[in-house]
Formats: structure tokens, sequence, C-alpha cells
């Protein structure tokens, strides 16, 4: 399998997986133009979309993508019906479209019924974590959110991280102005630096990586706990993600 990432709008990615049939499915196509453009150009044969979430920059290619394959499945959650869903899938389901298998997963927090879908090694994890940071919380509580961290945190080191936004940038300076001395978190976000200075992207990231350099994956983590125990002294790691949380939503 093939992983291709389509930019669309000013920061978002719509992910494709192609097969050598060149097959392919499609994950959170916003606006239909940049993937029927890829689809021309490299011959490929969509089977089915899958929708993480029902906002639009997810969702609204989906219309004019079934009218030019009306055969295509769609699968999603039941927050997002009316976007064009064929198939409403919840935690715990297994998708299988051709030789690929997805298994769901419930990530509430940036919405309420928003979901993962997991295909070893890929997981299409829409606004619910990005490199160096986590989605904002629109609908869900911090406590939804940590508990969706932390079972995108309980897969595998090689889990390839397809977040659906290059917000990596502007969450490594938040890093770095909590802790300032991390060598992992000041080498990423440099290296982050050279590569959007280029205008090239920083996903996907592998979640071995993430976990050394992103704040919300690490409020147990003794140097993060030291920092946040300055200003107050939060004993749960879920209090110290909502801290963090807080704390981001004002960063500027």
């Amino acid at each position: 399998m093939n992983l291709i990432s389509i930019p669309a709008f000013q920061d978002n990615y719509i992910w494709v997986l192609v097969d050598d049939d060149r097959r392919c499915v499609i994950v959170d196509p916003g606006e239909s133009a940049p993937v029927l453009r890829a689809i021309k150009e490299n011959d490929w044969q969509p089977e089915a979309i899958l929708l993480t979430h029902h906002h639009n920059d997810h969702t609204g290619g989906v219309p004019e993508l079934h009218a030019h394959f009306p055969h295509l499945a769609v699968y999603g959650p039941a927050e997002a019906q009316d976007k064009g869903i064929t198939h409403v899938v919840e935690e715990g389901e297994n998708i299988l479209i051709r030789e690929w298998e997805f298994s769901v997963f419930a990530t509430p927090g940036h919405t309420l019924g928003h979901l993962c879908f997991y295909s070893k090694p890929y997981l299409f994890c829409g606004d619910t974590l990005f490199s160096g940071g986590c989605g904002r919380l629109f609908e869900g509580t911090p406590a939804q959110m940590y508990q969706s961290l932390q079972k995108i945190n309980s897969l595998p080191d090689d889990t390839v991280i397809c977040c659906a936004h290059e917000y990596t940038l502007g969450n490594m300076k938040f890093a770095v102005s909590l802790l300032p001395e991390d060598r992992a978190i000041q080498d990423y976000y440099h290296k982050v630096k050279e590569l959007r200075a280029k205008n090239q992207k920083t996903l996907p990231v592998i979640l071995k990586n993430e976990r050394q350099i992103n704040l919300f994956l690490r409020t147990d983590d003794t140097d993060l706990i030291n920092k946040i125990n300055q200003e107050t002294n939060l004993q749960q790691p879920e209090q110290r993600f909502a801290w963090l949380r807080s704390k981001k939503d004002n960063f500027r």
C-alpha cells in the first residue's frame, strides 16, 4: 500500500491509501477538486471514503466525489450522517475494503462522535492528535480527549500517525515555550522550522517519535509535572492535560 497526502485549503491534508492495482481509499476529503485531479492524473480507482468527524473541512468534498463515483461506500460516525455517509460505524467495528481492514476507535474530544481508523501501521486520526499537539475541544471534555489520546498512545511504536492538519510548527513553538531545555523538543522544533521554511510537509509522523516531543502524550513526565507545579499542583494526568490544553488555547 502507498500512502499519499493531498494538500487542501490552507493547512489540511486529505490522505489516500493506494494499492498496486490503483484502487484507493480516501480519508476526510474536505474538498473534491484536488482529489479528483489526483484521481485523474494517477488513474486511481476509488473504493471508499472514511470520515473521522462532521466538520466541513473534512467532509465537504463527499457529495461531488459521490457524484463522480456513485459506487463509493462512505464510512463515518453517526454525527456525520448528513455528510453523505452510507455506512455508520462505531467503536469496536472492523471495516473490510478489498485487502484493507480498518479498526474503528471512538476518540471523542474535538467532537463528541470523532472516530479514528487504524490499518496497521497507519492511523487516520483526523483532528484528535497532531504532531506536537492535539485537537481543540469544540464539543468534548478534557477528560474525554485525554482518554482518546491514551487509546492512540497504546498503539505500536511504529504506528504511522496521519494527522489532518499542518499544525506542527505552532505546536512545537508551544512545547519549546514550556520545556526550553528539553533536547528532543528543541531538536524537533529546529527540524520542523527548516522543513516549513522550505514549504515541506512534516507529516506523517511515527508514534514512537511523537511520544518524545508531544507534551499532550507526556502528562506523566517529571519535567512537565515540575513545570506545571510552578503554577499549580495537579495530581491527576487528566488535570495536567486540561491545564496544557487551556495553555495552548491561549498561546500566541
